[in-house]
């Protein structure tokens, strides 16, 4: 670890120079520019046949990338993880005696899973991320009914800080 570095109480890497950091990996790169590049070669060949889609799908393999990177430079983890740890305490469904790491792992999920996934709605992806949790909780304890509404908090708490929902009409 170099000084350039520092780690969260999650575990995770953020780099201060590069402002990467964990929504960085895969999100924005390789897997924004697969979608861009198969969004490409389908306008690329309604437009110009073949030839029109290995030009539009190269096109919207870069497109595709540098989206997912405005959208994960539009999420601070460690603002996010600020923010839940001073508000929590004012969330309907914290137990007063529980402390902000109890919490910490649903409130993450959730705004990792949002910015994973632009242009979703709650209520479209809740079954997906209730399968999810067990894999993604780390070392919470919580179980998917505790964990919920700290995720779906989360969850909402970024829409408008998302490109996708820079219009509010929840698409």
């Amino acid at each position: 670890m170099n000084e350039d570095s520092t780690i969260d109480k999650d575990r995770t890497v953020v780099e201060k120079k590069s402002g990467t950091h964990r929504l960085g990996t895969g999100f924005g790169t390789a897997e924004g520019a697969a979608a861009g590049t198969a969004v490409g070669a389908a306008v690329g060949a309604s437009v110009g046949g073949p030839p029109g889609a290995a030009v539009v799908a190269a096109v919207g393999a870069v497109a595709g990338g540098l989206a997912g990177r405005g959208i994960v430079a539009a999420i601070d983890p460690i603002l996010e993880d600020t923010y839940w740890h001073e508000n929590f305490t004012t969330r309907p469904y914290v137990s007063k005696d529980r402390p902000y790491d109890y919490y910490r792992d649903a409130y993450r999920y959730g705004w990792e899973s949002r910015a994973s996934r632009p242009g979703s709605r709650w209520e479209d992806v809740e079954s997906d991320l209730e399968r999810g949790w067990d894999k993604a909780k780390a070392s919470s304890r919580l179980a998917w009914g505790e964990a919920k509404s700290a995720t779906r908090d989360a969850w909402h708490r970024i829409e408008p800080k998302l490109p996708s929902e820079a219009d509010k009409d929840g698409r």
